[in-house]
């Protein structure tokens, strides 16, 4: 299958080229920073040099599916304004698209919207707006019907880390561990996400991936 990540060498967009590629996938890197791209993927790394706004239909069109993995967390609109950039690309189009979310849309043991509870925190003013804008951009995905869209969110933790061979599975619930933490390796996430585009699910829905 040929898939592209946009955003391949962030954590997520890194971990899903190894998996896919793994695999036996015909993954291609979309990527602003060739070098930083070789040096993560490796040289044999198929490369395609491009910021994600400047990125048309015609771009994605040779691709079965198409992953949105760019990050910018010191400019956390940027990835709001990426997300509906590249749900523009994908109207009225039969190709997957995934889109990575945050995990303050997701929600607790208790019922709660994680989002609520961490506006609750202290000086959570300084960093809240990712969270927010993730929240936001879940509700933009559940509005979108002509698009073949799959949002992913990572749990509360969600760290570096190799595959661990065990995954857990939800739609919009939080999963916790035996010791109460919910939490996520990156390879883990890539796991979930790479079985996801082998075999379908969750097509028009978010759903979230565990240790």
């Amino acid at each position: 299958m040929k898939i592209a990540i946009i955003g391949a060498t962030g954590m997520t967009g890194a971990a899903v080229y190894k998996e896919a590629t793994k695999r036996g996938h015909d993954v291609t890197a979309i990527v602003r920073n060739t070098d930083k791209a070789k040096t993560l993927l490796g040289t044999e790394a198929q490369l395609l040099t491009a910021d994600v706004f400047e990125l048309t239909a015609a771009d994605l069109a040779p691709f079965d599916v198409t992953i949105n993995a760019f990050a910018d967390h010191a400019k956390p609109y940027l990835i709001l304004d990426a997300i509906t950039h590249v749900l523009h690309l994908f109207r009225e189009s039969n190709k997957r698209v995934f889109f990575m979310l945050g995990a303050a849309s997701l929600y607790t043991i208790n019922g709660d919207l994680l989002f609520d509870l961490l506006t609750e925190l202290p000086n959570s003013d300084s960093w809240i707006a990712e969270p927010r804008y993730g929240v936001l951009a879940l509700d933009i995905l559940r509005e979108t019907d002509n698009v073949q869209w799959t949002g992913v969110s990572p749990q509360q933790n969600y760290n570096p880390g190799a595959a661990t061979g065990t995954i857990h599975i939800s739609e919009n619930e939080l999963i916790y561990s035996d010791e109460g933490k919910s939490h996520v390796t990156a390879g883990n996430l890539a796991v979930g996400i790479v079985n996801e585009i082998e075999q379908p699910q969750f097509i028009q829905q978010r759903f979230t991936i565990s240790d």
